[in-house]
């Protein structure tokens, strides 16, 4: 299905990045894999490399303007072109409100919207120049609908539904489609740690019945970032289980 393309994933050394990733590589796409994390990186690649894909590894902050337009550098070094941009980077640093410190919200703003934000600016003027490509946008189901003790973080998901519409309208006439997709309550290894009586009272919340799994997310990516999604565009796409609707 996307045999030939190339895809960049950022926050892709773990979770759902890295099932991204694979997924991607699955169908054809040659991957340009980033996180902070080189040694997880060089692991993914080695794995792909080892199942007979291609990938490379840039390991790079991308809150970093820098580190972002080197992101795109090097892909566009490594195989010519970039169609596909998966913005997935994100952190947390959870705190009620009033508690929470300047340097706390920042560092999730820094990461999770001005990241996005850096590397679509610097992959838009290669997709530009060639007339095609495909941005999606990992945001989160708790951007639209709030979460206590994440002002930082939902406010960095629900601005990453704002850029995603305003990039997608400037950039609709160089046929290059931006989208969004809104993940659930997605099991992770941070569920992993979460006791029984955590886990069922979030899977009360999910009218599904059940936790998302990280491929759910991937799949998602694979349809927007495909053809068959050529005439989609400025949209969000929940994969929540019916948690938000």
């Amino acid at each position: 299905m996307l045999s030939g393309k190339v895809a960049i994933v950022t926050g892709a050394s773990r979770g759902i990045g890295r099932k991204i990733a694979l997924a991607l590589v699955a169908q054809g796409a040659k991957v340009v894999a980033s996180a902070r994390n080189a040694e997880a990186l060089d692991n993914l690649v080695a794995e792909i490399e080892g199942h007979g894909g291609e990938a490379i590894a840039v390991a790079g902050d991308v809150a970093s303007g820098t580190d972002a337009a080197r992101l795109i550098e090097q892909a566009v070094a490594a195989y010519g072109q970039i169609d596909i941009l998966v913005n997935n980077a994100g952190i947390t640093r959870d705190g009620l409100l009033l508690r929470m410190k300047d340097e706390d919200w920042d560092a999730v703003i820094d990461t999770n919207l001005k990241g996005a934000f850096l590397c679509i600016r610097a992959a838009a003027k290669v997709m530009s120049k060639q007339r095609s490509g495909r941005i999606i946008n990992i945001s989160s189901v708790v951007g639209e609908m709030g979460n206590a003790g994440q002002a930082n973080y939902c406010s960095s998901k629900a601005g990453l539904l704002g850029l995603t519409k305003s990039v997608a309208r400037e950039l609709a006439r160089r046929n290059i489609t931006v989208n969004a997709i809104t993940p659930g309550f997605i099991v992770t290894d941070m569920t992993d740690g979460m006791t029984d009586k955590a886990r069922e009272s979030m899977t009360e919340q999910i009218p599904l019945g059940r936790l998302g799994e990280a491929d759910d997310v991937a799949n998602a990516v694979i349809f927007l970032a495909s053809e068959q999604s050529s005439y989609v565009t400025g949209q969000v796409l929940g994969v929540n289980g019916g948690m938000y609707m």
